[in-house]
């Protein structure tokens, strides 16, 4: 009997070894003790406003739709009757920004749906259809907006079918995106990056006419002045300080610490994105605001619109991405990191899963569908060397760089490996060009020969090499080629108008800093000496104009002062002048005479704003400019680099590196 008991003891005490894991909840996501079960759609009238709704529900994430409009009025989960905006109508909605030929045309189209459909409704998954047809007094553009929701799966897969014909009137068309307004009164910690989350003032703290803030430098800036928390008195709320690149924005969303949960907007690729991957958009902000953009003119400007002619048809997928909700159960404070983890880790499952086998539009193509590139890129400056850590993709066919503009095919990107060897996987069936860049060096790569993909292909273009521009050996260069500002001396932020990150240290994120050149240079332009001055000291990062009163603005002249113990008059010298952003500039290069006429100019450009807008870069710009050996001096030289546009402060240039190369030995 007492052995009996000791055996009846070790199994109970074996069984609860077993079971102790299970005690230890984690961030869940997607069941956490909810019976999940096959999806339902159900089409209901809202008695409360006399509205017409559809309900898909899946036993984790119940989504309410306006029908046939296809906003997201809804969403339930995990005890929140809804995570959305409870007193806005868009809650959860596609616009876009378009002009018509009539200038009586355009605007903001919120791209409400005409017609529901169910797509799909199977044991696994529903997809649901909200479409419209072009009618006069629209976008001239079929839209068909679906929604996914799958068994397990706690969140919802949009994307988007848009469609032009060749017979419709010419349109263009500046920002296509897909916005989220969260309930203000559970979420208000906001998480973009490791390094770039923060609890968030509201917008009610942005409320300018009520004396909560101020006004600066443009509208989307204010100083908090009578925030709610006085922890976030005195600082800047700018949505553009919560600006990603492409190929970083990958997940970004909100956390309700009170409820535990988190709402995250996830993009599995880029395929669907304009402008590389590099191109920058905003990403979460006051509101609270998630967002995800497909097409707009941020840190380019309007060469970035889609300009529609006669005759000309377009079609695109716009998407999936997938709207992503999970919760923490463990009771431990806080519970940013580990619903911010969890939302890392679907990012990856999704990432994986792409292109996605489960959507239903023949227009989104599947794996097998696709093709493969594949190839190794060597650069031949001077030597032949690996194209390591290159930038290489395929894109609509154009000139080289072109695809920092393209806004109408589809763009596919991966990095090369340190060998130069690379790998583009699941590129959908036509005609490309590729293109690519390989930090160290300037310039844009554009293989010769266009790229033909067909389904279910493997193209192997063997070795590519790419000749970046050189005349001649380096004389003297200033920064580092990697189309960027970032190296480049950035002030201190102002203690007073702080916008503090976790862990953040990208200081040219701070608002303000274009003003730090006025007072660093009160009465005279920087002057730069080549083997004496360090650039990531001496050289400002962005050449500003100057304030000289309230509001006067002056042209800057910067000068690059060098000495050269012996020139060849008859031969012929390169300056290779590399630009990170215009923002309607006029950069003028003279050499060793500052009141002359302009050597060279590159006449009014750039609308990227990446000055005001706190980014390091926008559109990439390279002039290799021929220096005749006559305007050079033997000994002390000096090249005068004039941006001679001064209406505002946010008028100038950043460079992204200058090198002066002598006359070819060969």
């Amino acid at each position: 009997m007492v052995l009996q008991k000791k055996i009846a003891s070790l199994i109970i005490c074996f069984l609860l070894l077993l079971l102790l894991p299970l005690s230890f909840s984690k961030p869940t996501r997607n069941l956490d003790g909810i019976s999940a079960r096959a999806p339902t759609v159900q089409q209901i009238r809202n008695r409360h406003h006399g509205t017409r709704e559809v309900i898909v529900d899946n036993g984790i994430i119940r989504v309410s739709f306006s029908n046939p409009q296809g906003l997201v009025t809804g969403i339930k989960y995990k005890g929140i009757d809804n995570v959305l905006h409870p007193h806005l109508r868009a809650r959860g909605y596609w616009d876009i920004t378009w002009q018509g030929t009539n200038i009586r045309q355009g605007g903001l189209d919120r791209i409400e749906g005409t017609k529901f459909r169910i797509i799909t409704q199977t044991q696994e998954q529903v997809e649901i259809s909200f479409s419209r047809t072009w009618e006069d007094g629209h976008i001239p553009l079929n839209v068909d907006k679906r929604y996914i929701i799958r068994r397990n799966t706690s969140g919802i897969y949009m994307y988007g079918i848009f469609e032009r014909l060749p017979e419709w009137p010419e349109l263009d068309m500046g920002l296509i995106r897909i916005a989220f307004k969260l309930n203000p009164d559970r979420f208000h910690y906001m998480a973009v990056a490791d390094n770039r989350q923060r609890e968030m003032p509201t917008e009610d703290d942005r409320d300018i006419e009520r004396g909560h803030a101020k006004v600066l430098g443009y509208k989307e800036a204010v100083q908090l002045t009578h925030p709610h928390n006085s922890m976030f008195k005195n600082q800047v709320d700018d949505k553009y300080q919560y600006t990603c690149e492409i190929k970083d924005n990958k997940v970004h969303g909100w956390i309700s610490t009170k409820s535990r949960v988190g709402f995250w907007i996830i993009s599995p690729s880029g395929e669907y994105r304009s402008g590389g991957p590099i191109k920058q958009e905003l990403t979460s902000h006051v509101g609270p605001t998630a967002i995800t953009t497909f097409i707009s003119g941020h840190y380019v400007g309007a060469d970035m619109e889609a300009h529609y002619r006669p005759g000309e048809a377009w079609k695109k997928v716009l998407g999936p991405v997938f709207i992503y909700l999970n919760s923490d159960s463990t009771g431990n404070n806080p519970p940013q990191d580990l619903l911010w983890e969890d939302a890392k880790q679907q990012t990856e499952k999704e990432v994986k899963a792409w292109p996605y086998e489960f959507v239903a539009s023949s227009d989104f193509l599947s794996r097998r569908e696709r093709g493969i590139v594949t190839g190794r890129l060597l650069v031949n400056d001077r030597f032949l060397t690996p194209g390591k850590s290159a930038y290489v993709g395929l894109a609509p066919p154009g000139e080289a760089g072109s695809w920092q503009t393209n806004t109408k095919g589809y763009q596919f990107w991966t990095k090369t490996n340190e060998t130069g060897y690379f790998t583009i996987e699941n590129v959908r069936p036509g005609t490309y060009n590729l293109y690519g860049w390989v930090p160290g060096f300037i310039g844009d790569f554009r293989y010769q020969n266009r790229v033909n993909v067909a389904a279910g292909s493997h193209i192997s273009l063997g070795r590519v090499v790419y000749q970046p521009p050189r005349n001649g050996p380096t004389l003297w260069e200033i920064g580092v080629p990697d189309r960027t500002a970032r190296e480049f001396f950035i002030p201190e932020p102002y203690k007073n108008t702080m916008n503090p990150y976790l862990n953040h240290t990208d200081k040219f994120r701070q608002y303000g800093l274009w003003q730090r050149y006025t007072e660093l240079y009160p009465t005279h332009d920087l002057v730069y000496t080549v083997g004496a001055s360090n650039y990531s000291q001496d050289w400002f990062y962005a050449q500003v104009t100057r304030k000289t009163g309230d509001l006067t603005y002056v042209p800057t002249t910067w000068q690059i002062v060098f000495h050269l113990p012996y020139v060849n008059w008859q031969g012929g010298y390169t300056l290779q002048l590399a630009l990170a952003s215009a923002a309607r500039a006029n950069l003028q290069v003279r050499i060793n005479t500052q009141n002359s006429w302009p050597f060279f100019s590159t006449g009014n450009i750039g609308k990227d704003n990446a000055i005001a807008r706190h980014g390091i870069h926008g559109m990439y710009r390279l002039y290799s400019i021929n220096v005749p050996g006559r305007l050079l001096r033997t000994g002390t030289n000096t090249i005068y680099l004039r941006q001679a546009k001064a209406t505002g402060p946010f008028e100038g240039l950043m460079y992204d590196y200058i090198r002066l190369e002598e006359p070819s030995r060969d």
